[in-house]
């Protein structure tokens, strides 16, 4: 299915999943994707997106995951420079953000 064009009734789900997707669209149609998974999540509802994240200055990995970011993913290095709030619909939400291995990956949990 179209991530960007959800064929799903409103405020039909209580939970939605978003793993390693983001990295591979370019930004109009990220913000898509965020918007259509708040259509379909019902309010109060949480959507938990689980992507890359900019490692921590002393992370060992840093200075090769950007080059074969770079080429192999290129929509990722995104993520490292915007939070995943930027792509989100405004108002009235809560994003917890949680870094993993030294801020290689993140997990966002996103309350409707």
């Amino acid at each position: 299915m179209d991530s960007t064009n959800l064929n799903l009734p409103d405020a039909s789900y209580d939970r939605a999943l978003i793993f390693f997707l983001l990295h591979e669209q370019p930004s109009q149609y990220r913000e898509q994707t965020l918007s259509e998974l708040f259509r379909v999540v019902k309010p109060g509802g949480k959507i938990v997106v689980v992507d890359y994240d900019l490692p921590r200055w002393w992370h060992p990995l840093r200075y090769i995951w950007r080059p074969l970011l770079a080429k192999l993913e290129p929509f990722a290095l995104d993520l490292w420079r915007d939070e995943i709030a930027k792509w989100l619909p405004r108002g009235g939400i809560r994003v917890r953000k949680e870094p993993f291995f030294g801020g290689l990956y993140q997990k966002v949990v996103i309350t409707r």
